[in-house]
């Protein structure tokens, strides 16, 4: 594994089952003002309860992958 280096321009990302993260990307708003950040709700496939975790883990994957793509240097996971 490779070590990417960030800048303070990279953003946070945060991502979700679904709306509730917007909670806790509020929260780190407040915290980290001069931050942006990426949010990610998955909609699509909320709530991740009920599901096996196995999907829960490869959609947890593929999301965090998506935001690192796109430039995150940091992932907060906003689920319960």
């Amino acid at each position: 594994m490779t070590t990417q280096q960030h800048d303070n321009s990279c953003p946070i990302g945060v991502f979700d089952s679904g709306i509730g993260g917007l909670s806790v990307a509020d929260a780190v708003c407040r915290l980290l003002p001069a931050e942006s950040l990426l949010y990610v709700a998955d909609n699509a496939y909320s709530p991740y309860g009920p599901r096996p975790a196995s999907e829960i883990l490869d959609r947890s994957r593929r999301i965090t992958q998506a935001l690192i793509a796109a430039g995150a240097k940091m992932i907060v996971v906003a689920c319960n």
